[in-house]
């Protein structure tokens, strides 16, 4: 059997509709903004997994238990280790290490987790706070809190002390 010698046509290209360009005086709020990525997906689970085994913890042996130890020297040993993992974290970030900022990041969160449950917080009162905040300007939000700590401790500042 002798091969066509037809050419077949070439399907039509659909025509990509191109997004206008958002005018220079967008607002933050104008500008569509994706999910949070601890908001999708079983990796937000993750945390929720490390909570539950860090708070069943609390009640195991210091000698077997990372977790128990650090909970059994009390919140400001706790506090103090939290930020001796962020300052690590910071550092290799500085140096361009990522490897290093991921493995950091990770001693971070669970040092973090750590510390709410000695200091009696729950993932949710921090979910709960997030939440709250989304959607207002980062700039707004910080301002709002300047104007309200100096006040709570009696300064007559802008500044936080």
């Amino acid at each position: 059997m002798a091969k066509s010698t037809k050419r077949k046509s070439k399907p039509a290209t659909k025509t990509k509709k191109r997004r206008k360009p958002l005018p220079s005086t967008a607002q933050a709020e104008d500008v569509p903004r994706p999910p949070p990525p601890l908001a999708i997906g079983p990796a937000s689970m993750v945390l929720d997994r490390l909570w539950t085994v860090v708070m069943s913890r609390r009640t195991a042996n210091p000698a077997v238990s990372h977790s128990a130890r650090l909970m059994s020297r009390g919140t400001a040993k706790v506090a103090q280790k939290f930020g001796e993992e962020a300052v690590e974290c910071l550092i290799e970030a500085v140096a361009g290490n990522r490897d290093a900022v991921v493995a950091e990041s990770a001693d971070v969160l669970y040092h973090l987790i750590v510390l709410w449950a000695s200091s009696g917080i729950s993932p949710t009162e921090v979910w709960e706070e997030l939440k709250r905040r989304e959607g207002i300007s980062g700039i707004a939000e910080k301002a709002a809190r300047a104007r309200k700590l100096p006040v709570a401790f009696g300064l007559d500042t802008t500044k936080i002390p």
